[in-house]
């Protein structure tokens, strides 16, 4: 059972709300199932929480309060490294925030904190306005669209990875698709598969590209 009604606070609802949401999904987070796992009434989370749109505010917040923020003034390129790792971990973890992070108009301080941190790194760092806006935008469009792709895969570890390729291929004719097996049989099915390790490896081609074309148009 959940917490006592008498035990109710804001925290505590969030709390539950994350746990409800990241093992069943938001479709099984409202206001009744809430309520139930807090061994509550649901008329009675309204004293914390005014309707489903300011829970669904309250959470997003809270993800974005997890994310290590980047400090301004410092290597941005290190920063917004280490930032994006965390949002990667963070979105793992509560992969049903991808759908509401960029969505909500109505942001919390955790959220208008993380953003303000990740412009005010970039400007720190020499970037102008808009290629400030490129980058912020490239970033997280990566990082967002690894975690969700990550999260699609039908496999979640090397010896998965390997199990699903061979049984995809066993209904190859032979020669058939041969740049499809090159990449199965000598990549995926390769001892030390891991699909995750190639977040490392696509960020810092981003980085590497932001850095070079911001230099080049830095004013001398």
């Amino acid at each position: 059972m959940g917490e006592p009604a008498r035990q109710l606070s804001r925290e505590r609802m969030l709390r539950a709300a994350v746990g409800i949401a990241d093992a069943r999904g938001l479709g099984g987070l409202t206001m009744r199932s809430l309520a139930a796992e807090l061994d509550a009434k649901p008329m009675s989370l309204y004293h914390y929480i005014r309707n489903k749109d300011e829970l669904l505010d309250a959470l997003v917040d809270g993800v974005f309060a997890e994310i290590e923020l980047p400090k301004v003034g410092g290597d941005w390129r290190a920063e917004v490294r280490r930032r994006s790792l965390s949002a990667r971990t963070v979105l793992a973890r509560h992969p049903w925030a991808l759908t509401l992070v960029e969505s909500r108009t109505s942001p919390g301080p955790a959220t208008l904190r993380h953003h303000d941190a990740m412009l005010g790194t970039l400007r720190a760092g020499g970037f102008s306005l808009q290629m400030t806006a490129h980058a912020y935008a490239i970033v997280d469009a990566y990082v967002y669209g690894f975690v969700l792709q990550e999260a699609s895969l039908p496999f979640d570890n090397a010896d998965s990875a390997d199990a699903v390729a061979g049984a995809i291929m066993e209904g190859f004719a032979a020669g058939e698709y041969p740049h499809l097996v090159e990449l199965a049989t000598q990549h995926v099915q390769q001892p030390g598969y891991h699909f995750g390790g190639q977040f490392e490896y696509g960020l810092d081609l981003i980085l590497d590209a932001l850095a070079a074309h911001a230099n080049a148009t830095r004013p001398s």
